[in-house]
């Protein structure tokens, strides 16, 4: 899918993580991408994160109830006349058309998408009033909704108490609008929001953007660290001399122990490498997306000079990073999917650079002679990072 006219600048300029904007149904040919009846299919699967939200009065503070997936097909079949929200996560992992909703926004950078959740509402159905900490595309897919936006939220916000929602304890709107199909609102980070369905059959698609805490790189980049780091790496003061008083911690002493932790701490290059894997590691690790039968490189070749194209599998996350302390950009880089870092240079540079901007891939031929490109190609297909295009004859 693509729009039809978006002013990308503009929009990053004005909008982005600075306040809402209604987009009013900027796509070329808006479809539907998935009917309910396949969204509450994805909800019985075991290896698919679902929820079941349920309101059981009108006040918006609640009862509120949550029902965690797989869901029984009875269960669904069997819900009361009480305003109800099915929540389904990553449906782009497993419906193409629904991946294709993330294309028209790569104007942001890869590494911050997170996925696409679907969900679906009955009349007054919605999640009630809340906040998140990061920026999401809400795209109306059919039915309408109401959606009302109100402050910027903190830490300090009160929430309603709830083991599973994170409801505000008042909410007052501050803008609202009704979203026909195809209509999009942006809602910047910590910005107070309510959608409500209209009508029956409501159906819209998230588009959620990561963006990690700073308490959050601090934990994981020092567990990297700490993996790697020595006992025997110890403080020492072989020109310590004595002092007045044995109980003052001096300031040598305290500038030699910081610049201990310091010195691992600002490690540019090494934090680089860490967080290419760490960021493009698989939302859902235990899924297993490699192919039954692994592909050897001479079988892959042929089925690539025959113009079969490769295609990025949906669930897969890729990014590269020119190659930390390289002089020109001739230098390599390091290709980053799912976790694995796999270092490129030469013509394999260009390769990986195209892995990470495209979502179909056909290989030239002369690369198809390249001993390092096709270990690369077989390595990321074996895993399952990448699949034959079926659509290709």
């Amino acid at each position: 899918m693509q729009f039809r006219d978006f002013d990308i600048d503009g929009f990053l300029r004005d909008y982005w993580q600075k306040k809402p904007l209604l987009i009013r149904d900027p796509w070329q040919a808006w479809a539907n991408p998935i009917a309910p009846d396949e969204l509450a299919g994805l909800a019985c699967e075991p290896d698919v994160e679902s929820r079941l939200i349920g309101q059981m009065s009108d006040n918006p503070r609640g009862p509120w109830t949550v029902e965690h997936g797989p869901l029984a097909e009875a269960r669904l079949g069997a819900i009361d006349h009480k305003p109800w929200t099915l929540l389904v996560q990553a449906v782009d992992h497993f419906m193409p058309d629904v991946a294709a909703l993330v294309t028209p926004f790569r104007f942001i950078p890869n590494w911050r998408i997170d996925d696409v959740m679907v969900s679906y509402a009955t009349d007054g159905g919605g999640v009630g009033p809340h906040f998140d900490q990061y920026d999401v595309f809400l795209i109306q897919g059919q039915g309408r909704r109401r959606w009302q936006v109100g402050a910027v939220c903190d830490a300090a916000t009160e929430l309603l108490p709830h083991g599973d929602l994170r409801l505000l304890a008042r909410f007052e709107a501050i803008e609202e609008w009704v979203l026909e199909p195809g209509d999009i609102l942006y809602v910047p980070p910590r910005v107070a929001h309510n959608g409500i369905a209209v009508g029956k059959d409501c159906m819209t698609y998230s588009i959620g953007f990561r963006a990690p805490s700073r308490g959050e790189l601090v934990s994981h980049w020092g567990d990297h660290l700490l993996e790697g780091l020595d006992d025997d790496d110890r403080y020492g003061d072989a020109d310590l001399r004595a002092q007045p008083n044995p109980g003052e911690i001096r300031a040598p002493a305290l500038d030699r122990l910081h610049a201990m932790v310091a010195e691992r701490l600002l490690d540019r290059e090494g934090f680089a490498l860490w967080f290419g894997q760490y960021t493009t590691a698989p939302k859902y690790p235990e899924a297993d997306w490699r192919p039954e039968t692994p592909v050897r490189a001479d079988d892959l070749r042929h089925l690539l000079a025959d113009g079969m194209a490769l295609c990025r599998n949906p669930a897969s996350r890729f990014a590269f990073i020119r190659t930390p302390g390289a002089r020109t950009p001739d230098d390599g880089l390091a290709l980053f999917v799912d976790g694995e870092r796999f270092a490129c240079a030469g013509r394999e540079m260009a390769l990986a650079e195209c892995l990470c901007g495209q979502d179909r891939i056909a290989i030239a031929p002369d690369l198809l002679g390249s001993e390092a490109a096709m270990a690369l190609l077989v390595a990321l297909y074996n895993q399952g990072s990448l699949e034959l295009d079926q659509g290709e004859e």
